[in-house]
């Protein structure tokens, strides 16, 4: 008869995430992520398989985390204008720990080299860049915005920005100029 799990799946794969956030893929080791996981190495190899099988369901997680809150934050926003500068903060301020973005990090990482990883932060990249282009038209629509430029270009050109305040979030830029960097860019949507 088979032991049954001892822990909770979704709390150590939390944990997990955690870890390949903080140190990466490459510096993150199976010694690491047992220890901080909590869970024996049979246990881990049990349950999510090898280290790089782990990673890509930590990177999941890690996707629907933040979809969760981003949406939460976003959903009493009331115009389109208020919902896009609610993403650009939450980039700013959700990264006080200079941890930066998961997907960015993974992108930079390993994606030139890891056909999933490149896939699952992709797909993320054009999630976002769907949200900012469904925002954009629905402030075209209500004259919130120009309609001078086409939605896709601007929310191309906005998601790009979005990239790089999550990259400049993880140095010691100040949240005050990240901010300027966010306003000169949103400033294109007005009339």
């Amino acid at each position: 008869m088979g032991r049954s799990k001892e822990f909770e799946e979704s709390a150590v794969l939390k944990k997990a995430m955690e870890l390949f956030w903080e140190q990466g893929y490459e510096k993150t080791s199976l010694n690491d992520l047992v220890r901080h996981m909590g869970i024996h190495r049979r246990s881990l190899y049990d349950t999510f398989g090898d280290k790089h099988t782990l990673f890509l369901r930590a990177v999941d997680f890690y996707g629907e985390v933040i979809k969760n809150r981003l949406t939460a934050k976003i959903a009493g926003t009331g115009t389109a204008k208020k919902a896009i500068e609610c993403i650009f903060d939450f980039a700013i301020a959700g990264n006080n720990d200079r941890l930066g973005c998961l997907f960015v990090n993974s992108a930079t990482e390993l994606a030139s080299r890891d056909k999933e990883v490149e896939e699952k932060t992709k797909k993320a990249f054009m999630q976002t860049e769907y949200l900012l282009r469904a925002l954009i038209r629905k402030g075209q629509a209500t004259g919130e915005f120009s309609c001078k430029y086409d939605s896709e270009i601007l929310a191309e050109s906005l998601h790009n920005t979005l990239i790089g305040i999550r990259v400049l979030a993880k140095t010691s830029v100040s949240q005050e100029k990240l901010h300027r960097i966010v306003d000169f860019s949103l400033a294109i949507l007005s009339k």
